[in-house]
């Protein structure tokens, strides 16, 4: 069987990003076989940094949230303040087949890296952008993150609970993974056009645009004022208590999923065992819930609690029922469809420790599975990639002289 070529094979990419949404693009990017050149600033991406946020010891050799949103790409460190730092990232952009990039627009507009600029230059290059907020309007400037303008001001974290329940505890890379795999499907369409017409574009993908798309059947449907779409809501509010997740016996969460209320509804009330509950019709059909919620969601929160989650897996089951257990991370990182699917990776660290990172969420049937190296320690390959571009032995030791480029902390050879 021949090797199968992967679909982004001599395509060249610069990210010059930090954190999470845009660096992810262009790791998922390399996956599909593009040379992704990471640029970092001397310091590097603040991502090498943050274990503490995530309860890890901090060791560059074991870096597993960098390692996930930077898998199998090269990394050149410059300093693009000094005038050779942003000519050797010049050199870069100018070969590059897509430049991804998540400065602010004042920043990236000063150093001469808005699109206006790059197009003019480069016509056919595809700038792929990440912002908090868009590119106009009033807050475009503000800074973003996902748990700001995605969670907070894209309607995720104010309605999306009960109402007399704090607001959820966000997590980091929630909104910004979701924000990269839009930005991915935009500039590998934009790289389609730019190989068949030789025209380049830019794409633009917001946090906050991603987090309205993501509740915007939710958000259309409130404009009817009915009190089921009024988040957020007292549980027994809700407009199908058959979608909820309820507390089992031994203290699990069990989450059903029965959006057609009068398919479903008969089929559970006999599954639970109450088959005088099944043409009730102060509960059945859907219409006559609407008045008798309250009354229908504290008989079914008691019923629920009055199992183990072990028997009414079993309950459901037979029934061929659709639910899942609310896992927590220690049991998803042993589900057995994780990992039968593919979804984990078992990563051998140099210092010796294994870790499970996971993999992007795209499965390709003829190409495989994409090889899972660890990120680049900051600087790794900035002295081979300067050398690459034609630059000589005696200017890449005076560009290390003098500050413009950094190379690889010796201390993390392998």
């Amino acid at each position: 069987m021949s090797e199968v070529r992967l679909p982004l094979e001599g395509v060249k990419v610069v990210e010059l990003a930090t954190f999470i949404a845009a660096p992810c693009t262009a790791r998922f990017l390399a996956d599909l076989g593009a040379d992704v050149i990471k640029v970092e600033a001397p310091k590097g991406d603040p991502l090498r940094y943050t274990a503490v946020n995530e309860g890890r010891p901090l060791d560059q050799k074991e870096n597993t949230s960098y390692d996930l949103e930077n898998a199998g790409k090269r990394c050149i460190s410059l300093n693009t303040k000094s005038e050779e730092g942003r000519e050797a990232l010049e050199k870069l952009i100018a070969d590059a087949d897509v430049f991804i990039c998540n400065w602010r627009q004042g920043p990236l507009k000063r150093a001469g890296l808005d699109w206006e600029t790059l197009h003019a230059k480069y016509p056919a290059l595809v700038f792929g952008y990440v912002s908090g907020y868009g590119e106009v309007g009033p807050d475009k400037d503000l800074p973003g993150f996902d748990f700001t303008a995605f969670y907070a001001r894209g309607g995720i974290l104010g309605p999306l609970r009960d109402k007399k329940s704090l607001p959820m505890l966000t997590v980091q890379g929630f909104g910004d993974h979701q924000v990269a795999m839009n930005l991915a499907a935009g500039v590998l369409a934009a790289l389609y056009r730019a190989k068949t017409t030789g025209e380049g574009d830019q794409v633009v993908v917001s946090l906050f645009h991603s987090a309205v798309w993501d509740v915007s059947l939710m958000l259309q449907a409130s404009q009817y004022g009915s009190d089921s779409c009024k988040f957020p809501m007292e549980r027994w509010e809700n407009g199908n208590p058959l979608t909820l997740a309820y507390q089992t016996s031994d203290d699990q969460w069990l989450q059903i999923a029965m959006p057609q209320y009068d398919r479903h509804y008969p089929v559970l009330m006999n599954a639970m065992g109450h088959p005088e509950m099944a043409e009730n019709p102060k509960f059945y059909p859907q219409k006559n819930l609407v008045p008798n919620r309250k009354e229908f969601s504290e008989w079914i929160t008691n019923e629920f609690r009055g199992k183990t989650c072990d028997e009414w897996c079993k309950i459901l089951d037979a029934a061929d029922l659709p639910y899942a257990v609310a896992q927590n991370w220690d049991t998803l990182l042993e589900d057995k469809q994780a990992w039968a699917s593919n979804i984990f990776y078992e990563m051998q660290y140099s210092n010796g420790n294994k870790r499970t990172l996971v993999r992007p969420p795209v499965m390709f049937k003829e190409m495989g599975l994409p090889e899972y190296n660890r990120g680049p320690y900051l600087g790794e390959q900035t002295e081979s990639i300067l050398k690459e571009y034609g630059y000589s032995d005696e200017e890449v030791a005076k560009l290390l002289e003098e500050g413009a480029a950094i190379p690889m902390d010796p201390a993390l050879r392998d």
